[in-house]
Parts: C-alpha cells; structure tokens; sequence
C-alpha cells in the first residue's frame, strides 16, 4: 500500500492531467457530480494539511522571519500583480480576467510542500510559507481581489472572507487540533496523506473540467497561455527575488514553489460561490490545478539536479 501511495504523489502531475483529459473529453460522468461538493472536498484537502502541521512549523515564522516574509512578500505580489498585468496585455474578456486575478491573489497551493520536497527545497522554509500565506488568506485575498478587480465587477469582500474562513482555515484548525490530540491515530493516516491529497486534487479538477469542457474547447487557447505565463513567470522571479537577497539554492527553491503555485481549487471555488453571473471566471482556475502541478513536476527535476 506504502509503494502505491509514493506511486501516487510521485505522479501527481500526470494523473491531475490525465483526470483534465479525461473530463474534457468524456465530461458527463464529472458533470453529474454537484458543484456542491468542491467546497467540502477543498476542506478535506486543507483538512490534510492541517494533520500534518505541528508547531514546529509555525516556529519557523518566529525563528526565520526574514525568510517567511520574503516568501510571502513575493506571494502576495508578485502573483497578483502578474494577473492584473497579463488580464489587461492580453485585454481578457471581464470574466477571464477575474479568473485569473482570483488565482492570482490567492494562498500557495497545498501541493507545493510535496514539489518543494521533491525538488530537494527547504522543506520547512516551504511548509512555514504556505501555512503563514494561508493563514493571511482570509484577510489578503479578498482585499487583493477587490484592489485589481473591484473595477471590473462587484467583489463581496466580507462573503468571500466568509468561505476562506468556512473552506480553508477551519479544516486546517481541526486538523491541526486532531494532530494535537489525537497523535496515534493521526501517525496512521499521515503516511497516506499525500497521496490521498492527490487523488482529492485530480478528482477536483476532474469536476471542475467536466462542468466547464464546452467553455474550455471554445476559448481555451488564450487561457491556457495566459495561466502557463502567469506560473512560469512567478516561478522565475520567485526564485530571481531569492538569488538577488542571496540565499541558499534550497530557500530559492522553496520561495520559487510558493510563489509559482496557487492554491487554485480555492480560486475556483470562490468563482463558483460569488462570481455565479461570470461563468468563464471559474476557468482559469481549472487550467492553473492541471498546468501548475505538471510544471512543479518538471521544475522539482531540474531544481533537484542544480542542488548544491
């Protein structure tokens, strides 16, 4: 069971992109699954995350400062900045650029710890910046959205600090409060964790693809472009930010992984629960779950081969 779970989280990227294929090709079976159920299986997910939190990774906030406001810094800049800059280079219709601003302003993506790890990154650099972006998530997110998007389109600031609240932070809290309390059992299940975080990943963008194959086969080309330039981009001046402040190659990698890889499923959850009448918002969130784990694969490779 161990070695199918490492096969699993090992071929993250090209299971999500065969999940993508297969929605878009065949989306009725993935269509009949309700909308409904992205915000409970995005819970789960973040439910995951907080099983495998101790607070020795939220130490690393109070013992390496610089580094965790750096990432973060970067996170909540450099990513929202370059969506607002591609929505308007590219002069994206209302609802495509929305989509892309919300991926854009959102937290890094829970898979990125796993690519970091993979990647030979400083995996606790990696864990801190996720957890410390999350965290501020509530807060930053919709505040950012409102910022680059408040002009195209009404942003229900306080509804959407709701859901990230309601969707993100408290099955993180029960998580972390299980771990706490329940360490046996959670020892148990946490080997398991990645890859049933993959299938969960996959299957979520699996629904979101099937809902949404007729939008994705008519005006996919652009969006596709778009969302690799928006994660290869952050990718790079993630880690050209940690080559300029002069840090190890395993922190740059790490801040790389955080800055290029959003937490997606969220952004198209919050397009699903609050931008309903823009229905092509929810696409590029889609694009970015299947796009952004395939290139974590490939730069954990070549981060993993440059590591000295």
């Amino acid at each position: 069971m161990k070695k199918i779970c490492d096969f699993i989280s090992r071929w993250m990227g090209a299971l999500v992109l065969l999940m993508a294929l297969t929605a878009l090709l065949i989306p009725a079976p993935f269509a009949a699954v309700d909308t409904w159920y992205i915000n409970p299986m995005l819970g789960l997910i973040m439910f995951g995350m907080g099983l495998t939190l101790s607070p020795s990774d939220f130490r690393v906030v109070f013992s390496r400062p610089k580094d965790v406001l750096t990432g973060c810094l970067a996170q909540f800049t450099i990513m929202p900045l370059l969506a607002w800059l591609l929505a308007h280079l590219f002069a994206l219709p209302s609802d495509l650029a929305l989509g892309v601003i919300l991926v854009g302003c959102c937290p890094g993506g829970t898979a990125s710890n796993v690519i970091t790890y993979l990647a030979k990154g400083d995996l606790a650099l990696s864990v801190g910046m996720t957890a410390t972006s999350t965290v501020l998530a509530p807060l930053l997110t919709p505040l950012l959205v409102w910022l680059m998007a408040g002009t195209l389109v009404d942003v229900d600031t306080l509804g959407m600090i709701m859901s990230i609240l309601y969707v993100v932070i408290a099955p993180i809290v029960a998580g972390f409060l299980m771990q706490r309390y329940l360490p046996t059992l959670t020892r148990r299940a946490v080997a398991y964790l990645p890859a049933f975080s993959s299938l969960m990943i996959a299957l979520l963008v699996g629904i979101i693809v099937g809902h949404n194959a007729s939008r994705l086969l008519t005006g996919g080309i652009i969006v596709v472009l778009v969302v690799v330039l928006h994660n290869v981009c952050g990718l790079a001046l993630g880690y050209g930010i940690g080559r300029l402040l002069g840090l190890t190659h395993a922190k740059r990698t790490a801040i790389s992984i955080e800055v290029g890889m959003q937490n997606s499923g969220l952004a198209s959850s919050l397009a699903t629960i609050h931008f309903a009448t823009f229905p092509m918002a929810v696409i590029p969130g889609a694009v970015f779950s299947v796009w952004h784990n395939i290139s974590g694969a490939l730069v954990a490779k070549l981060y993993a081969m440059n590591e000295r």
